[in-house]
C-alpha cells in the first residue's frame, strides 16, 4: 500500500480558489472510494486556509490513476475545470506526506505559524473519515502520528504558547482600527456556531465582550447561546442588530452572505464606524463591504499579512522534532510492509516441516525418537529463517522491499498477500467536533 496527498493550501493559491475547490468536501472521500479501485482509502482536512486529501493506493503505479480518480470528483463536485483543479494540487508521496501532515498539524504551515486548534480539525477529520468508513488502516497510522506529533511539538516548545490564532490576531487588528478600544463597549454581531464560532465566542469573552448577537442560517443560534452565552437572532431581528453593531464577525461560511448594498441600507442611519471580520472558507460578507463608508473589512489575508513571526529557535525546534517523527514513521512503516513477505515465508517453511513430521510420525509413530527429530528440525528452521527474517526488514527499511518479495516468489513459489486495510481502527480519544469537517483553521 502506497500513501500519497493531493494539497492545496494559502501557501501556493489565493484562498478564494481554495473556497471554491472545497466545495463538496465532505462527499469526496466516500465517492473517490466508490469510484476508483486505484483509491483504497481517503482522509479529507478541509480549512479555511487549506484543502488536503490524504489518501492510499495499492501500489505505486496506483498514484496518477488515484490523484486522476480524486482530481475528476472535485471537478465534479466543485464546478471548477478538471485542468484547474489539477494544477492547484501539488502531489505529495513518500516521506513528503507525513513530513506536510506532521508540519500541518503542529501548526507550522499555518497563516499563523504556531497555531493550535489545526491539531484539533487533524483530528476530526480522521475520525469523520473513520465513521465514514473511507479511512483505510495506513491512514489512520499517519493521522494518529501526527496528532501524537502536535503534542511534542506543544509540549516540548514554546511555539504556540502566547495563544495565537487567526481569531485572535483579527480580534487584535479590530482593537487596533477602534476608536474605543475597549471590548465591552462594543456589539458584536457573529455569524455561524460551528467549532469555529465557539473559539471566536470564548476570545470575545476573554476581552470582555459582554454584547455578542448570533445568527445562524440554519437555524442553530438558540442552541449554540445556550452553553455559551450571548443573544439569538433570526432573520426579523438580524438587521437591528446589524445597524447598532460595532463589530461582525463571519464564520459559517454558509451559501447566504452579507451584500454590500443590503449593508448600506440598513446602516444607512447609524453613524458609528463598523469594523467587518470576514474569516470564513466561503466569504460572510461580500467583498464590496469594504468599500462602504465608515466600514473596515478584515479578511483571512490581511490576519495572514499581520500575524507575528514566531522565535526562530522555537521554529528550528519544532522542526526538528517533526522531521524526527517523519522520519521514524516512514522507517515504521516500511519496516510493517515486510511483515506479510515474513509470514508467508514462515508459513510456507512450517508447512514443509509439518509435512515432513507427519512421514516421520506415520513410520515411527509418536516415539521418543520422533520428538527428539521434531525438536531438532525446529530448531534448525528457526535458525534458517533468522537471517532472511533479519534481511527482510533491512530492505524495508531501505524501500526495498518489492525485491525481498520478489525473490520469495522466484526462489520459492511463495506468493505474498497483503493484509486488507481496515477502514476502522482504533479512534482518537477526542471525539468533539467529528461531524464539522469543514472547520476553520484558526489556532
Amino acid at each position: 500500500m502506497v500513501l500519497f496527498s493531493l494539497v492545496a493550501t494559502h501557501a501556493d493559491i489565493d484562498l478564494e480558489t481554495v473556497a471554491q475547490l472545497s466545495n463538496g468536501a465532505s462527499e469526496i472521500a466516500t465517492s473517490a472510494l466508490s469510484g476508483s479501485p486505484a483509491v483504497t482509502g481517503a482522509v479529507v482536512l478541509a480549512t479555511c486556509n487549506r484543502y488536503e486529501i490524504y489518501g492510499e493506493a495499492p501500489h505505486a503505479d496506483d498514484v496518477e490513476a488515484a490523484r486522476a480518480a480524486l482530481v475528476s470528483e472535485i471537478s465534479g463536485l466543485s464546478g471548477l475545470n478538471e485542468q484547474l483543479v489539477s494544477r492547484a494540487f501539488s502531489t505529495r508521496t513518500g516521506t513528503e506526506v507525513s513530513q506536510h501532515l506532521f508540519a500541518v498539524s503542529a501548526g507550522l504551515d499555518s497563516a499563523v505559524v504556531g497555531e493550535r486548534e489545526i491539531a484539533g480539525q487533524v483530528r476530526r477529520a480522521l475520525i469523520t473519515a473513520q465513521h465514514e468508513g473511507t479511512a483505510s488502516s495506513g491512514l489512520v497510522r499517519l493521522f494518529q502520528a501526527a496528532s501524537k506529533t502536535a503534542k511534542d511539538v506543544g509540549a516540548q516548545t514554546a511555539l504556540g504558547s502566547r495563544g495565537l490564532s487567526i481569531v485572535s490576531v483579527a480580534l487584535d487588528l479590530a482593537t487596533d482600527l477602534s476608536e474605543n478600544p475597549d471590548w465591552s463597549a462594543k456589539k458584536v454581531v457573529l455569524f455561524g456556531t460551528g467549532a469555529y464560532a465557539g473559539a471566536t465566542m470564548a476570545l470575545l469573552r476573554d476581552r470582555g465582550c459582554t454584547d455578542t448577537s448570533v445568527f445562524s442560517s440554519s437555524g442553530r443560534a438558540e442552541a449554540f447561546v445556550a452553553t455559551r452565552g450571548g443573544t439569538a437572532l433570526d432573520a426579523d431581528t438580524l438587521p437591528t442588530a446589524v445597524a447598532a453593531a460595532d463589530v461582525m464577525i463571519g464564520c459559517s461560511g454558509s451559501d447566504t452572505r452579507i451584500e454590500a448594498g443590503e449593508l448600506a441600507q440598513v446602516r444607512a442611519a447609524t453613524p458609528q464606524p463598523l469594523i467587518a471580520i470576514d474569516l470564513a472558507l466561503t466569504h460572510d460578507f461580500d467583498p464590496e463591504v469594504g468599500q462602504l463608508d465608515g466600514v473596515e473589512l478584515l479578511t483571512l489575508e490581511s490576519v495572514r499579512l499581520a500575524a507575528p513571526q514566531e522565535q526562530v529557535e522555537s521554529l528550528t525546534h519544532a522542526s526538528g522534532i517533526v522531521s524526527g517523527a517523519a522520519k521514524a514513521f516512514e522507517q515504521e512503516r516500511e519496516a510493517r510492509s515486510a511483515d506479510s513477505a515474513i509470514v508467508a515465508l514462515r508459513r510456507h517453511t512450517m508447512n514443509v516441516l509439518d509435512a515432513e513430521m507427519e512421514r516421520v510420525r506415520a513410520r515411527h509413530g509418536c516415539t521418543a525418537a520422533a520428538e527428539e527429530v521434531e525438536f531438532a528440525l525446529r530448531r534448525m528452521v528457526k535458525q534458517l529463517l533468522h537471517v532472511p527474517t533479519v534481511r527482510a526488514r533491512e530492505l524495508a527499511a531501505n524501500g526495498q522491499q518489492d525485491d525481498y518479495v520478489s525473490a520469495l516468489e522466484t526462489l520459492y513459489g511463495i506468493t505474498v498477500e497483503q493484509p486488507a486495510a481496515a477502514a476502522q481502527a482504533e479512534c482518537p480519544a477526542d471525539h468533539q467536533g467529528s461531524t464539522n469537517q469543514k472547520g476553520r483553521e484558526t489556532a
